[in-house]
C-alpha cells in the first residue's frame, strides 16, 4: 500500500511483486488474498482517514501510544508534540577515551559531527571494527553521556541501575570508585565484560536490588545515580517494540517502581552528598512528577538547578532533553542534595 501510495511505482508491478514475495514466505494460500485486496485497494481505494481527534491523529501518525501522546500535549501543546515526535534521523554516538577521537576518525575517513562533550561524536554509517573491542572507543548515546555531565565529581559513587556499564564506564575516569548495582547476575556480567574492555578497574559491580535496602550501603556514598527502569519511551525511534508494549498500566506500575527505588537508594547518600534522578523517558510523569513526590515525602533533600552543555528545557529545575533540540536524545536528569 505503500509503494502504491508514496514511491510514485506501477501498480502492477508491485502487486505481482507482493504476491511473488508471499509464495517465496511459503504463504502461497494467501496469494490470492494479497492480490484481491491490492487491486482493490490500486482501483481507488487509496485515502486513509486519520482521525479528527488530535491526539488520536497524531498517534496514528507517529505511531506512538494514545495514552503518552495525551501526556505530551497537555505538557508541550500539541505541535511540540508533533516536533518530539517526528524525530526520525539515525544518530550513532562514539565516545573516545585513550586517543584523540577526531584524529582517529579523519585517519579512517569516517565522516562525523563534534557533540558539545570533549571527544564524543556523532557518525553515520559508522562500522564497528577491532578498535572496539581493544577499547578504543564506545558507543553511547548522547543522552547518557549528557546525564554523566551533570555528575560531579566524587571520591564514592553508587550507580545503582547500572547494567549495561555505559554510566559507570564514563564515570570513573571522574569519580575514585564506583559501585555498579544490578538485579541479576548476568547483567553484572555485562558491567564487568565493560569495563575489561575499556580497561577500566575502578568499578565494583554487584547483583543488588535497587529497590531493596541493604544496610552495609547506608550513608555511605558521596553520590548516588538512580538512573531508574522508565517506560524508555524517549529512545524509541531506537527500539520501536517499546511503541507496542508501554501501556497506562505498566505506567503506573513503572512509576511506584521509580518511586521506590529513588527513595531506598536515597539511603545510601551521606549528608552533604548528592543524589541524580534520571530516565530514557520523555514523560513527566516518570520524571519531574517522581522527584517532586520524592521531595515531598524527604525533607532531607533539595532540589538543585542544573544545566546542561546538550540543548534541553528547563522542568522545575530538573532537566528534559528532547529529540527535536537535543541530537534525538530523550532523556531526563535532576539533581538533589542532603541537606540532613
Amino acid at each position: 500500500m505503500y509503494c502504491i501510495e508514496y514511491l510514485n511505482k506501477k501498480d502492477y508491478a508491485v502487486i505481482d511483486n507482493a504476491v511473488e514475495l508471499v509464495k517465496k514466505l511459503g504463504k502461497g494460500g494467501t496469494a490470492g488474498f494479497v492480490n484481491a485486496f491490492l487491486r482493490k485497494f490500486s482501483a481507488g481505494y487509496k485515502a486513509v482517514e486519520f482521525p479528527s481527534d488530535t491526539a488520536e491523529n497524531i498517534s496514528i501518525r507517529f505511531s506512538f501510544p494514545l495514552f503518552a501522546v495525551k501526556e505530551l500535549i497537555k505538557e508541550y501543546g500539541a505541535d511540540r508534540t508533533e516536533k518530539i515526535l517526528a524525530f526520525r534521523e539515525p544518530v550513532t554516538t562514539l565516545s573516545f577515551y585513550s586517543v584523540d577521537g577526531e584524529e582517529y576518525l579523519k585517519n579512517a575517513g569516517v565522516s562525523y559531527e563534534k557533540t558539545p562533550f570533549e571527544n564524543v561524536f556523532s557518525v553515520k554509517n559508522f562500522v564497528r571494527n577491532k578498535d572496539y573491542d581493544d577499547g578504543i572507543y564506545t558507543f553511547q548515546s548522547i543522552g547518557s553521556v549528557a546525564i554523566c555531565d551533570v555528575v560531579g565529581p566524587c571520591e564514592e559513587l553508587l550507580d545503582c541501575c547500572a547494567a549495561p556499564g555505559g554510566k559507570s564506564v564514563r564515570l570513573s575516569y571522574k569519580c575514585g570508585r564506583i559501585t555498579a548495582f544490578d538485579i541479576y547476575g548476568h547483567r553484572v556480567d555485562l558491567i564487568n565484560d565493560y569495563a575489561r574492555r575499556m580497561r577500566v578497574n575502578n568499578i565494583v559491580a554487584v547483583e543488588k536490588d535497587a529497590s531493596v535496602f541493604y544496610k552495609e550501603y547506608e550513608e555511605k556514598f558521596d553520590a548516588v545515580l538512580c538512573d531508574a527502569p522508565c517506560s524508555g519511551l524517549g529512545v524509541a525511534h531506537d527500539n520501536p517494540d517499546i511503541k507496542l508494549n508501554r501501556t497506562e498500566v505498566s505506567l503506573t506500575e513503572l512509576n511506584k517502581l521509580q518511586s521506590d527505588i529513588l527513595s531506598n537508594v536515597a539511603k545510601y547518600v551521606k549528608v552533604g552528598g548528592f543524589l541524580y534522578y534520571s530516565t530514557c523517558s520523555i514523560l513527566d510523569a516518570e520524571n519531574i512528577y517522581i522527584v517532586e513526590k520524592f521531595l515531598k515525602e524527604n525533607d532531607g533533600y533539595v532540589l538543585l538547578d542544573i544545566d546542561s552543555k546538550l540543548p534541553h528545557e528547563n522542568r522545575g529545575g530538573a532537566i528534559a532533553f528532547l529529540p527535536d533540540i537535543s541530537m534525538g536524545a530523550g532523556f531526563f536528569v535532576a539533581k538533589l542534595k542532603r541537606i540532613k
